[in-house]
């Protein structure tokens, strides 16, 4: 993604620190003319889906700015709170990924994130953030990756799924049409690195969303064209991005719920998430209640109750993580004739 002009002059009147701060933002937030659907070769459904998806991309931006040339994390929640509930998580998204690109930057610190989830905003956006920490880390070079001991080690595999997301939107060719996947990840450790790739799956799977336009018929042809192994893990990025985003009608979900068929409990489980950060965040808006009822048979308080129930308390240790353990037990429960509970 290119990145803007260089900044002017200091113009007069604005502190040294305020200028500094302004031309940071302005040398390293991306054009955002790269989130328009047809400057990335996405599928548009109609009118609607394109104006929502663009300005998922819009805020996601706005919160990347924001945070870059904020000083502080209170201000960054403060500019983030005019946000409208049904973009603002988008904008902590953008946020993380600006803060942990600072955070990775020379000289440039490595609290920045930690900060911002230490406000009691930050702290309710941790799925949002840790994902927008996923799209710096696809940016960054691997030494400026953050240390996986400083994140939570259930929650924290969620950078990855947030890699995927970048590497589908921006690499669209390679990580979607051509279904490419890396021979392993290192990170958060070299033990799981094929598990790894699952979530960075999750990722590409909800990128799909965007990619297909929000049409579950695209994007469930998407799907069914990778190997059958990948699928699961897909559906359930995408059944994040169904709940979460939206753009689609009842009609709409029920016919991707029954295109998902065996995986139809993965896609159950990537809503369930879904839910549980729009909770979290205290930012539900009708789409989620929609999406949850349809795909979960619930609502997205259940399915966030049911996320936190399932959530577990022991180590992260053994061949799966403790985030698998918990997306398979949030699965478990939408088998039912092959199905989600309906």
């Amino acid at each position: 993604m290119p990145l803007r002009e260089r900044p002017g002059p200091v113009r007069p009147g604005r502190s040294p620190g305020a200028a500094f701060r302004a031309a940071r933002r302005k040398l390293l937030t991306p054009d955002v003319a790269e989130t328009r659907l047809a400057v990335r070769g996405f599928h548009e459904k109609d009118a609607a889906a394109r104006d929502l998806l663009e300005t998922v991309g819009r805020t996601f931006l706005e919160g990347y700015g924001s945070a870059v040339e904020s000083r502080s994390a209170p201000e960054i929640v403060e500019r983030l709170a005019e946000i409208p509930d049904r973009f603002r998580g988008f904008a902590y998204e953008g946020a993380g990924m600006g803060l942990a690109i600072v955070d990775g930057l020379p000289f440039g610190g490595s609290s920045r994130v930690a900060r911002l989830l230490g406000t009691e905003p930050g702290s309710a956006q941790l799925y949002l953030i840790y994902v927008g920490i996923g799209w710096a880390m696809a940016r960054l070079p691997r030494i400026c990756w953050p240390r996986p001991d400083r994140l939570d080690p259930v929650v924290r595999w969620l950078v990855l799924d947030g890699y995927g997301f970048h590497q589908a939107y921006f690499h669209t060719r390679k990580y979607v049409h051509e279904q490419y996947r890396e021979k392993t990840f290192g990170w958060p450790d070299k033990t799981r690195g094929e598990y790894a790739l699952r979530v960075v799956d999750q990722g590409i799977g909800r990128a799909m969303w965007f990619v297909g336009g929000a049409d579950p018929d695209q994007v469930a042809t998407l799907i069914e064209r990778f190997p059958r192994a990948r699928q699961a893990d897909l559906y359930s990025g995408a059944g994040l991005a169904a709940t979460y985003a939206g753009g689609v009608t009842r009609e709409e979900l029920e016919r991707f719920r029954d295109r998902a068929g065996e995986h139809a409990p993965a896609l159950a489980q990537g809503s369930v998430f879904a839910a549980d950060a729009r909770v979290s965040g205290g930012i539900v808006v009708p789409h989620n209640a929609l999406a949850t009822s349809v795909l979960c048979g619930m609502s997205p308080e259940e399915a966030s109750l049911a996320a936190r129930k399932a959530r577990p308390s022991g180590p992260d240790d053994g061949p799966l993580p403790a985030y698998e353990h918990w997306r398979q037990a949030l699965s478990r429960q939408f088998v039912s004739d092959g199905g989600a509970s309906t």
